[in-house]
């Protein structure tokens, strides 16, 4: 009696080693979500392996820079060029399938090659206007004939060191606005803040780093010459960003992030003879969007 008793006891404590061990392993093996802020909460599954994709609209502020025109007879630069963004009144055409991508919008897919890691593609489109009319400093060269046609300057012409001129529409207007286009490559870390119980819904803390290619459609009349160019590769751009994630549920979000960037283009279309005139710029920028998104 006393061996059979203690045959079910050694079953019995064997059955138990087993599930306990089952379960160590199964929590083991859980995904955990990681985060700098150690949230009371976390997810049991990991987003390594998922696709996102989302689309919003944005707003964008540019600090001031100098423009370089360079063509037959003209070289001169306007100093300290101040421009804005051209936002789209709130309407219809913001869910119209046909005008979405008039406004300043953005679209991004996404990979995570990690639970808090993912590598991505998307298209910023801003809009750049310069403020016209307004006084600069400009130097350089403005001959009486310039470009191909010896379009005339009247009393524009001659050379400049600095001094003040207050530039009108007669002679120049500036914009990308078909836009300011940043084709870009980030790279992105998230940090859950808040997790539910239930795992599902969270507040994401979203940070990256990108680069890219600058692909202005640059509408442009110096002196009454030009035209709204094709789209053109005018140069290249960096930018770093922070952003705030909120997933409605696992596989839908809303978010809102602020990016800043830098950009370098050294080949802007300007009069429609591409082989002959040309601007330059450096643009700073500050842009802020929110977008919906899903992930799969």
């Amino acid at each position: 009696m006393k061996r059979i008793s203690i045959l079910f006891l050694a079953v019995l404590f064997g059955k138990r080693m087993q599930a306990q061990e089952i379960k160590t392993s199964s929590t083991e093996n859980t995904p955990a979500s990681k985060s700098l802020f150690n949230p009371e909460h976390k997810r049991n599954f990991s987003r390594k392996g998922n696709f996102y994709f989302h689309w919003g609209y944005n707003q964008s502020w540019y600090g001031k820079s100098d423009i370089h025109f360079q063509g037959p007879n003209y070289d001169f630069t306007l100093k300290d060029v101040v421009a804005h963004d051209r936002q789209s009144k709130l309407s219809w055409d913001y869910i119209n399938p046909g005008l979405i991508t008039v406004p300043q919008y953005n679209i991004r897919v996404g990979y995570f090659i990690k639970d808090n890691y993912s590598i991505s593609i998307g298209w910023d489109h801003m809009k750049y206007v310069m403020d016209i009319p307004q006084s600069v400093a400009i130097t350089g060269h403005i001959g009486a004939n310039i470009s191909q046609n010896n379009v005339p300057t009247g009393n524009m012409a001659g050379d400049y060191n600095g001094q003040t001129i207050n530039v009108k529409e007669s002679m120049l207007t500036y914009e990308h606005t078909d836009g300011f286009n940043y084709a870009n490559i980030e790279i992105e870390r998230y940090d859950d803040i808040w997790v539910a119980p239930g795992g599902n819904t969270s507040l994401t803390l979203e940070t990256g780093l990108g680069g890219g290619l600058m692909v202005p459609r640059s509408d442009v009349r110096l002196f009454g010459e030009g035209r709204n160019n094709n789209f053109n590769v005018s140069g290249y751009g960096v930018s770093a960003k922070i952003g705030l994630k909120f997933y409605v549920w696992k596989n839908v979000y809303l978010q809102n992030t602020t990016k800043v960037g830098a950009t370098n283009l050294t080949n802007v279309h300007t009069t429609g003879y591409d082989k002959v005139d040309k601007a330059s710029q450096k643009i700073n920028y500050l842009e802020n969007m929110w977008v919906i998104g899903v992930q799969f």
